[in-house]
């Protein structure tokens, strides 16, 4: 089961974790602030953003890809896979049937 990283400006950071839970290809979406530093067409840049953890599953994860290119305001969001090698079986039960693939 994979857990996507995904990052996004605070102003869409909300509506793009509810639309993922909404549209079942997340069970939950947390949602931290962090600090980002990066390099974008060539110049250093410094943003507030959030780091949103969807939990998903494999079936659904090319879906979830394909729902935040279309939706996201950045050119090239950063969308990283996790997969778990250990997790609670209660909740990967949780999230399987939250999840629709």
């Amino acid at each position: 089961m994979p857990t996507a990283l995904i990052t996004a400006p605070p102003d869409a950071a909300s509506e793009l974790a509810e639309l993922l839970v909404e549209r079942r290809l997340a069970a939950c979406v947390n949602t931290l602030e962090c600090d980002s530093v990066y390099r974008w067409e060539g110049e250093v840049v410094s943003d507030d953003e959030r780091i949103l953890l969807a939990k998903t599953t494999a079936d659904a994860y090319a879906d979830l890809v394909a729902a935040v290119e279309d939706t996201h305001p950045y050119d090239v969001p950063c969308i990283e896979r996790f997969d778990e090698t250990d997790i609670l079986p209660a909740f990967a039960e949780w999230r399987a049937e939250n999840v629709d693939a």
